[in-house]
């Protein structure tokens, strides 16, 4: 049942990020809004524990979720034969670009912790 309501508040979120997103005509998508607004909401535990039960559930049936994007694949599978080898390259150079950029922030220089010396 927890289940249930995780994922009731999960379309809530989304609804309220699409209805932002159309009605204020934002840049950014609904869904995106509405994971924004997700983080925020899960600071309370009435959102915190459903969602977590519906996590836990999408995640343990997470392979199913495969299926409609394999079958997309393989009725494409001529734009892949054309295109596949350039989709590769890409899809690798926006990885190693994204692991780059992920390890350069990490690694970014942050300013010595003040002394406690007092003189």
């Amino acid at each position: 049942m927890k289940g249930l309501r995780g994922l009731a508040w999960l379309l809530v979120f989304q609804s309220l990020g699409e209805v932002l997103s159309r009605f204020f005509s934002l840049p950014l998508p609904g869904p995106v809004l509405g994971l924004v607004l997700l983080l925020v909401g899960l600071r309370l535990e009435a959102v915190r524990e459903p969602v977590g039960e519906c996590a836990n559930f999408l995640l343990a049936h997470l392979s199913l979720l495969f299926i409609p994007v394999g079958v997309g694949v393989m009725t494409h599978l001529a734009l892949l034969a054309q295109y596949g080898g350039r989709m590769l390259l890409v899809i690798a150079l926006s990885t190693w670009i994204g692991l780059g950029v992920s390890a350069a922030v990490m690694w970014w220089p942050r300013p010595a912790p003040a002394s406690k010396n007092k003189d």
